[in-house]
């Protein structure tokens, strides 16, 4: 299987520590693999794509593959990447180099979205809170978003509605 790794940018891994499940700030994420698919996602939507620059050796430490593959994330891994190249190829298990950019892809996705949440949740005491506040004004914007272009332009097949 894969050598890969998701890594995570130095100047996030405070952040994807604190997101992670503790009594101090009452967050909803169980792992980093958690942390970072979500911050992925987010990213994807709000077509926040950051190169990740320095790579955090310590905790968090690269992420194995294996542990996204096991969580069921590997789809929406495969979704993003899609969805940036525009490339069906892009998911292609022959060819390494396919590989590699889906990885990159969703790490520049991933500290997209990390950098998204870090200015976010700048301040806040309830991390969970904070985030489904968030994700429900994201839900509102987009339903009337949504409603409005239903009555202007004809229904397509979009993979990237999936991504958010």
């Amino acid at each position: 299987m894969s050598e890969n790794r998701i890594r995570v940018a130095r100047d996030k891994a405070e952040l994807v520590k604190s997101l992670m499940a503790s009594t101090e700030n009452n967050s909803p994420f169980q792992t980093y693999a958690d942390v970072i698919l979500f911050a992925a996602v987010l990213g994807a939507k709000q077509k926040q794509r950051i190169p990740l620059g320095e790579i955090s050796k310590k905790e968090p430490g690269p992420i194995s593959m294996e542990i996204f593959i096991a969580r069921g994330y590997d789809p929406v891994m495969k979704l993003i990447a899609i969805a940036a190249t525009e490339n069906i190829n892009v998911i292609s298990p022959d060819r390494a180099d396919f590989e590699e950019q889906r990885v990159r892809i969703f790490e520049e996705y991933a500290n997209g979205g990390l950098d998204l949440l870090d200015r976010e949740l700048c301040g806040a005491v309830d991390y969970t809170e904070r985030i489904l506040l968030m994700l429900s004004s994201s839900i509102e914007r987009g339903s009337t978003e949504d409603d409005r272009n239903m009555e202007t332009a004809p229904e397509e097949f979009d993979l990237r509605k999936f991504l958010g």
